[in-house]
């Protein structure tokens, strides 16, 4: 099936020309994404990278082609619609392996080929601010694109990686050879930089977990609205906008409830379908936050056409990095978007659930009330006498616990 259209021009793009892509996609007939929802969903990620969908087209396959993941049929037919809608690149829907990539290359020759993972790491590549971020994209990015080098970087810099003048060939050494060495060589120096962080890290969580404070972690499908829910529990200035990963760097927040209890928020990167292992592996020192946390949110966009396959796939990447049995609350937000009907649907399959619109402020006095029922659990209720010597043990008293009575005595 194939399909070609105008996409509208909408104003809001940040790139000075926009290149031309069709997308292409394998149906299996299986599994919780019809074709037509992940095509679409990737044309919002090609739009976040400065891609112009023009054209798209899909083939019903058991399993992908070995050598070119489509039939080569369907190849020539990806062609003539990339050269009929005078597209620069194609992106495929699923991870190509480094052999497919370079036959479809071959059988597609006038256009650049991309996969779904490769354009999520440019995404994360443009929304890395600070420096984990930018050092946990950089190993991702150079751990996808090492088996597919053939002598020349096409999306990396040779003199960062070191590799400029100073660059030597050893005896019998070919360019190819070279750059991959220098790939590998940039790998360990991330790979040791990223120990450094995450020692940083597990410091910090150590320091927090020896305070007693409430850990809650915000995690959820990309744009569910963690950053905006965040803003409205907590009064942060946190980025928020309306855009795939726009929130790569955790953010945590510490917040007072309404009985006096100090807890902490942290808001995390977003999941997606397909999400890449490598990204999951490059950001562990991230994702530990949410493996220590003692409360999880998992946000939900309750008005998205995939709403249950969202969820699971956010259950998937919990799974992979241990987190899967960590305590947790559904929270739909966005519950504004839908009508009363799906509402009550939803409330029967998750009566534990909680419904908020961050944005609007509704239901977020009933959702920290139900954090607070979660984090008194396991309290327990102590009666201690403190000298007026010891303001120190009061002040620790007032920061790290509720205060159900205080009496001062002679």
């Amino acid at each position: 099936m194939v399909r070609q259209r105008t996409y509208p021009h909408t104003g809001e793009e940040q790139f000075e020309a926009r290149e031309r892509a069709v997308l292409v996609g394998v149906d299996r007939g299986s599994g919780d994404w019809p074709v037509e929802e992940s095509l679409a969903e990737l044309e919002r990620l090609a739009y976040t990278v400065g891609a112009e969908v023009v054209g798209t087209t899909t083939q019903r396959l058991d399993r992908p082609n070995p050598r070119t993941f489509i039939g080569t049929g369907k190849a020539e037919e990806v062609a003539a619609l990339a050269t009929s809608t005078r597209s620069n690149v194609v992106i495929f829907d699923d991870e190509l392996s480094p052999s497919q990539q370079a036959n479809l290359e071959s059988l597609l020759p006038d256009v650049r080929v991309q996969d779904r993972t490769s354009v999520i790491l440019d995404i994360f590549g443009l929304h890395a601010t600070s420096r984990e971020g930018k050092l946990q994209v950089e190993l991702a990015q150079l751990e996808y694109v090492l088996p597919r080098l053939k002598g020349m970087w096409a999306h990396l810099d040779r003199e960062r990686l070191g590799g400029g003048r100073g660059a030597r060939f050893g005896a019998g050494e070919s360019q190819l050879e070279v750059d991959r060495r220098l790939a590998r060589r940039r790998i360990s120096e991330l790979k040791r930089e990223l120990v450094g962080v995450s020692d940083e890290r597990a410091l910090q969580r150590k320091k927090r977990a020896r305070s007693g404070v409430f850990r809650v972690s915000l995690v959820g499908y990309t744009n569910a609205g963690k950053s905006t829910l965040l803003n409205a529990l907590t009064g942060a200035d946190v980025l928020a906008y309306d855009m795939l990963f726009a929130t790569l760097d955790s953010t945590t927040r510490r917040v007072e409830l309404p009985e006096g209890r100090q807890i902490t928020i942290t808001d995390t990167v977003g999941f997606i379908n397909k999400l890449p292992h490598g990204l999951v592996e490059a950001f562990k020192s991230t994702l530990d936050e949410v493996k220590e946390a003692d409360l999880l949110l998992h946000v939900v966009d309750a008005g998205a056409t995939q709403r249950e396959a969202q969820m699971q796939a956010v259950r998937e990447v919990l799974a992979e990095i241990d987190a899967h049995t960590k305590r947790s609350v559904i929270v739909f937000n966005k519950a504004d978007t839908i009508d009363d009907l799906e509402r009550a649907q939803l409330q029967r399959r998750y009566p534990e659930a909680a419904f908020v619109s961050a944005k609007e402020g509704d239901g977020l006095d009933a959702l920290i009330a139900r954090i607070a029922a979660e984090a008194a659990q396991g309290s327990i209720t102590l009666e201690l006498l403190v000298p007026y010597t010891r303001g120190d043990v009061v002040r620790f008293a007032h920061e790290r616990t509720q205060i159900l009575a205080e009496e001062h005595t002679e």
